[in-house]
């Protein structure tokens, strides 16, 4: 028995075209989940229809028309990305106390002025002593860049922090965060479908570090970046520039695009270019092997050295609100 070769195409075609709007409509059908502004049985009755909607294209798909049914739903998708691109971010939220105020900074000349860098006093996760404060800088003793990882599970996956040090004994960090309303749970899933807005945080490092392993008991290490004084100077501009274009023009968080790691990648790139994309820019975790890889990291050490060197977990929960905080966690780093 023959098969018409017209027929297997057909089918071919069929089968493709079903797992591309099988496909789409997953992800139409996550997006309503996570945005229609319904309380929860009334969004769930919203993703049923969808869903309804969807099989109604792939049965005329594969019982009428392939192009009837390939038309129907590019209508429906089409009609959803409309509903899905006017979804626009806002400052105007009520927002956790953690993340209430954004950081902004004027510069006048080597004089930066940061406003809203946050210096709470943490308890626990859920009991702070909250200091908004405002503090100066002189770029003209800018003298080190430091990147910090900090693991609460998988090796692979690290949240990035980035310190700067002057020569008169100030550290300031900067820490891209979502900023979560009140009463919201961070979730990888949800940081792709606009779940949560975009904030770029200077702060004290016994806040934005401290937290971190003397609280919320993750394993957290510090790697000297070797970079010149001209680029250094420009990545904490960058960062000021960027905070303040988010007070005027807020942005989404997203998991992949738009986050801890590929915003300063963005920055380095804009400042001095040719850096390779790297699936390490996503897995945060081995970024400091990206980083060594392009001669970033102190010379003279392999990886494992300047990871077990740079683990600070125990001398930050030594340290703890001590004054000399920013000294006592770098005590061994190589490049300190």
């Amino acid at each position: 028995m023959s098969i018409n070769p017209r027929s297997m195409l057909t089918i071919s075609l069929q089968v493709v075209l079903s797992l591309l709007i099988l496909f789409a409509s997953t992800w139409a059908g996550l997006a309503l989940y996570y945005q229609l502004p319904l309380d929860m049985p009334w969004r769930v009755v919203g993703i049923l229809l969808w869903a309804g909607l969807c099989l109604f294209t792939l049965v005329r798909l594969w019982r009428r028309s392939i192009w009837q049914g390939l038309l129907i739903y590019l209508v429906l998708h089409g009609a959803l990305l409309v509903w899905w691109n006017n979804l626009i971010p806002s400052n105007n939220h009520q927002w956790e106390e953690d993340v209430a105020q954004m950081t902004s900074g004027s510069i006048e000349g080597d004089q930066v002025t940061l406003f809203n860098v946050r210096n709470f006093d943490w308890h626990s996760e859920t009991e702070y002593t909250p200091r908004w404060e405002t503090r100066e800088y002189d770029l003209s003793k800018l003298t080190s860049v430091d990147m910090l990882t900090s693991h609460w599970g998988m090796d692979a996956i690290a949240h990035v922090l980035v310190s700067f040090g002057f020569d008169d004994g100030q550290f300031v960090t900067f820490s891209v965060e979502i900023r979560k309303k009140k009463g919201q749970q961070f979730s990888e899933t949800a940081g792709f479908f606009k779940q949560y807005e975009l904030s770029i945080l200077a702060t004290d490092e016994r806040d934005a570090i401290g937290v971190r392993p003397n609280v919320r008991g993750e394993d957290t290490f510090l790697y000297r970046i070797d970079m010149p004084a001209d680029i250094r100077k420009k990545l904490f501009l960058s960062y000021i520039e960027q905070a303040n274009q988010l007070i005027e023009q807020p942005r989404f968080y997203n998991t992949v695009t738009a986050n801890c790691t590929t915003l300063v990648f963005g920055m380095m790139q804009h400042i001095s270019g040719g850096l390779p994309l790297d699936a390490r820019l996503l897995l945060t975790g081995y970024l400091p092997s990206y980083v060594q890889e392009l001669n970033g990291l102190t010379d003279g050490f392999d990886l494992a050295q300047l990871r077990s060197a740079g683990r600070i977990t125990e001398r930050s929960k030594q340290a703890g609100q001590s004054s000399n905080y920013s000294k006592i966690i770098r005590q061994g780093v190589p490049g300190w």
